[in-house]
């Protein structure tokens, strides 16, 4: 996008098209993007400044857009190594270790994924949201391995945030749970929000947002079993959601300091576990530029394969 003002011209728009979404099908830029840009009077309809995004546009009007140029990032560029699975123009996939941040925030406000990304992608952002930065879609918490996708692009931005809210994405964890789940499989289906009397955790509360998850028992460990590794897919990504549901089954990640509490009797390595036991093993997408599916596989880390081989000898 060019950072001067653009003027577009198109001769047929759909009856009654809102500002915002006839801009995003002519610019490939965002939604939210725009309507920042918009709400800071950058657009203008036959010559009059429009601050209302979703203001109604007609055929043959000359609508101007400006575009500032791209600020510099908050985060700095720091030199942390990566594992990276994939990476092309718009955007790049990482396998992410146990104790990375993802995300620059109060207490962490570097040595993260992002501060790592801006370093390794120095000079290739074309600027999310105006800005040089890579666009963070979705998150895993600090103390999960695994993947998680990155746009390095406005458009794989906008793209890949559509994917994620319509859960058109395949996502699949191992973890590793306290107790014996009932059966082979099946499924959580119940909405997650805040926590009524902690805000910093989340539960399974009425007016949560809805959040469904599929769990599939790979092995059991002691006699009887105090343990089980499972697999997850998730049709929805909400804040902490496989921990928070394994846990209303009684079933709480073994190393989870918040969800989860290990049985009387349960092995010292697993008690002592330092994290929780999750693992993002299975990421697959269509790629939201050229259209192509991908699908990504990471291997279980060395601290869960020495957690499942303490426990297989209970």
């Amino acid at each position: 996008m060019v950072d001067t003002l653009a003027t577009l011209h198109r001769a047929v728009v759909d009856a009654g098209d809102r500002l915002d979404k006839f801009l995003a099908r002519s610019t490939g830029l965002s939604r939210m993007r725009l309507k920042g840009l918009i709400e800071a009077g950058q657009a203008t309809i036959d010559g009059a400044t429009i601050n209302d995004a979703s203001a109604r546009v007609k055929p043959g009007q000359a609508i101007t857009l400006g575009v500032p140029p791209n600020a510099p990032a908050r985060p700095q560029a720091q030199e942390i190594p990566l594992t990276i699975v994939y990476e092309d123009v718009d955007l790049i996939v990482i396998d992410k270790p146990a104790g990375l941040v993802v995300h620059p925030a109060p207490g962490n406000p570097d040595n993260t994924l992002v501060n790592a990304l801006l370093a390794h992608c120095r000079g290739a952002l074309s600027g999310i949201g105006g800005v040089e930065r890579p666009g963070i879609v979705h998150r895993i918490d600090k103390d999960t391995s695994g993947l998680l996708v990155v746009a390095k692009s406005e458009v794989a931005h906008h793209g890949l945030g559509e994917l994620f809210s319509r859960h058109d994405i395949d996502r699949g964890y191992k973890a590793v749970v306290w107790g014996n789940p009932k059966g082979k499989a099946g499924v959580v289906e119940a909405p997650i929000g805040r926590a009524r009397f902690d805000r910093k955790k989340m539960a399974v509360v009425a007016d949560g947002k809805p959040a469904i998850t599929h769990w599939t028992v790979e092995a059991r460990f002691g006699t009887p079993p105090i343990a089980a590794l499972i697999d997850c897919r998730l049709e929805t990504g909400r804040t902490h959601q496989i921990r928070v549901h394994m846990a209303s089954l009684g079933h709480g990640l073994v190393g989870d300091k918040t969800y989860g509490r290990a049985p009387k009797g349960a092995p010292g390595m697993a008690v002592k576990f330092p994290r929780q036991a999750l693992h993002a093993w299975l990421l697959g997408f269509r790629h939201p530029v050229t259209g192509k599916s991908l699908a990504f596989e990471s291997n279980l880390p060395s601290d869960l394969n020495e957690l499942l081989d303490s426990l297989e000898s209970i």
